[in-house]
């Protein structure tokens, strides 16, 4: 017999996408900065692609801040939306966190 939850689940947690992606985009560039000082050094030892890793991914980082923001606000305007077009005898509620 399958086991059957108690109580519906939660929603998902939302998390700052925007500052999450955004830290690790400046992280990688501060690494390319870091690291262009030693592009000699690091090319003798076979290391030379390094910092253009860092570039690489600063600048992949820059798109994923172009996504996520994109993303926050379609989010915001299609929650905008459904609440605009809920009966307002709901109360705006979540009907999965409503106590009838």
């Amino acid at each position: 017999m399958p086991k059957m939850p108690l109580h519906p689940s939660p929603p998902p947690l939302e998390a700052n996408d925007v500052a999450i992606v955004g830290g690790g985009t400046v992280l990688w560039f501060v690494a390319f900065l870091a690291l262009l000082p030693f592009q000699g050094t690091l090319s003798e030892h076979d290391h030379g692609t390094w910092p253009w890793i860092c570039l690489s991914g600063g600048l992949l980082g820059l798109i994923g801040l172009w996504y996520c923001r994109s993303r926050r606000d379609a989010i915001a305007r299609s929650r905008a939306a459904e609440a605009a077009a809920r009966p307002a005898d709901e109360g705006g509620q979540d009907p999965a966190t409503r106590s009838d």
